[in-house]
């Protein structure tokens, strides 16, 4: 088969249904895996994948996926007036060894729960995970909203709100957007050099008592929709996880290494 495929993971989200009804009405064919198995039927079809990191990992190998996700030190390489507070990329060993409160998350993959931890010896030890694994710590910030943005080529393509306080509440963005708007502007024109991101990724941004800031960036293919488009998403998920053969070069830096799985 040749035809391009939307592939979904078996345990289909929100925005995968939305993904799935924004592929057909575009006449992309979606196909949601039945297990944690490339699907047979996809073999040397062009598939573009919506799933989380272990599903990318699981499948995307063996389907020739491309998927391209934010690097490690994104965040700590941004200039502090987009940030609003201290960002630094370290290893887990080393953040074991503060001594006050920090807010402390893996940069990718979800090894442990990101949040406000009262000092290192509240992290995971060592016997559940290495001292060398990468972790994004930063000052503590109380954000009063947070908005997701889909970003394809330098672009705000979809945007909406999905917490109020740390609690989660989907909707548009309302009267925050031209703000918004504004600061996303800002802050894709300060993503360059070490702080440049791939050509489609998700970008969140959050409001504070003091101004606007950056909370992180995210894999789009993995990443909910919220209140976002889907059409407007559909297109970011597409050039996120694709064809490895159709990666534009200037992506490559980006590409999430994928295992080899053994069956």
């Amino acid at each position: 088969m040749s035809a391009a495929t939307l592939l979904l993971a078996p345990r289909i989200n929100e925005t995968g249904l939305q993904l799935r009804t924004a592929a057909g009405r575009r006449g992309l064919r979606a196909f949601t895996a039945a297990s944690w198995r490339a699907p047979r039927e996809l073999a040397g079809a062009p598939v573009h994948l919506y799933g989380g990191p272990l599903f990318a990992d699981a499948v995307g190998r063996e389907l020739g996926l491309g998927p391209v996700e934010p690097s490690d030190g994104w965040l700590a390489a941004l200039p502090r007036e987009v940030t609003g507070r201290r960002v630094e990329l370290t290893t887990l060993a080393a953040a074991r060894r503060l001594s006050g409160p920090a807010f402390v998350k893996a940069p990718a993959d979800k090894h442990f729960a990101a949040r406000v931890y009262p000092d290192g010896a509240a992290l995971p030890g060592p016997e559940l995970l290495d001292g060398d694994t990468p972790v994004l710590v930063s000052e503590v910030v109380r954000f009063e909203a947070e908005f997701r943005l889909f970003v394809l080529d330098g672009a705000v393509r979809a945007a909406s709100r999905y917490a109020l306080d740390g609690e989660l509440a989907i909707a548009e963005p309302g009267p925050d957007g031209p703000e918004l708007l504004a600061f996303a502007a800002e802050v894709l024109a300060a993503a360059s050099g070490p702080a440049r991101l791939p050509s489609a990724t998700v970008v969140d941004l959050g409001r504070t008592g003091r101004g606007w800031a950056v909370v992180e960036a995210n894999a789009a293919w993995a990443s909910g929709g919220y209140a976002c488009d889907p059409d407007a998403v559909l297109d970011v998920v597409l050039r996120a996880a694709g064809p490895l053969a159709e990666l534009p070069s200037a992506d490559r830096p980006f590409l999430r290494p994928l295992p080899e799985v053994v069956r």
